[in-house]
């Protein structure tokens, strides 16, 4: 391909069809349903999902791509693309120009806006059905941790607080080009029916933030500025105490603890 790839938007374009496809096929009612896809890159998954889905809306922050992108997408009539960064764009206003059934979000994640570009999605209550993303396999497994592993921590608790999150399947290095030094993951971003009902989310998000803040400390030291009488009483329900380190601790117990500082 001829093309100055760029370092600075962590561009590595995804060259292999057959896992074009699987990304596809993991979201299974494309009927009415619009499809926001954050980083367009050439167009490859892009006409994947042209010919799937009733409606894409593509984002794309490199404008050296302003005529090769709408060249690969010509015989679509079903697209739109938008040459502007994904972290500054009001995503609601963006969405309204769409009638829908379902809405959902695809995209390949450079490492270093990964999370941020979560973050956007539900602190602007876009509220996706699923969302497929790719991602460094490394930081995959972070977001899909279980508890009392060395990869579990506050980011896993704040998505799963939010989504049902599956690994999906790892996408080797060799599938891209530029080749990137690491293998990437796919993880599926399910919207949960219900929530865990928390009395106070800011203190749940600060509360789990704080108790992460120094790994090899126990619950007692990095949270000496609440009541741990009352953090204590609910750890002790499920056969841990103070000694206790965060990793070890579930979402559903931090929900219990947030909701007992809160009385």
């Amino acid at each position: 391909m001829d093309f100055n790839f760029k370092k600075k938007y962590g561009q590595n374009f995804l060259m292999d069809q057959n896992i074009l496809n699987k990304i596809v096929s993991l979201i299974k009612d494309k009927e009415d349903s619009l499809v926001i896809e954050v980083g367009c890159g050439d167009g490859r998954l892009t006409k994947k999902l042209c010919e799937s889905f009733s409606f894409v809306l593509g984002y794309e922050i490199d404008n050296d791509l302003k005529e090769i992108l709408p060249n690969n997408l010509k015989e679509y009539d079903n697209k739109t693309i938008l040459f502007k960064d994904f972290l500054n764009t009001n995503i609601s206003e963006d969405i309204k120009a769409f009638n829908y059934k379902n809405k959902y979000v695809i995209a390949n994640l450079p490492y270093y806006i990964t999370t941020p570009i979560i973050e956007k999605i539900i602190d602007e209550k876009i509220n996706p059905d699923m969302m497929i993303l790719m991602m460094q396999k490394e930081v995959g497994d972070r977001f899909s941790a279980k508890v009392d592993t060395k990869d579990y921590s506050s980011i896993t608790i704040y998505l799963n607080y939010y989504f049902d999150i599956k690994k999906e399947f790892i996408v080797s290095r060799n599938c891209f080009n530029p080749r990137p030094n690491v293998d990437s993951v796919i993880l599926s971003f399910k919207k949960k029916e219900e929530r865990i009902k928390l009395k106070n989310e800011e203190l749940f998000f600060k509360l789990v933030k704080d108790s992460f803040k120094y790994k090899r400390k126990n619950i007692r030291n990095n949270l000496k500025e609440y009541d741990l009488e009352k953090i204590n009483e609910i750890l002790n329900k499920y056969n841990l105490d103070l000694n206790s380190r965060a990793e070890q601790i579930s979402i559903e117990i931090f929900c219990e603890i947030s909701n007992n500082l809160s009385i």
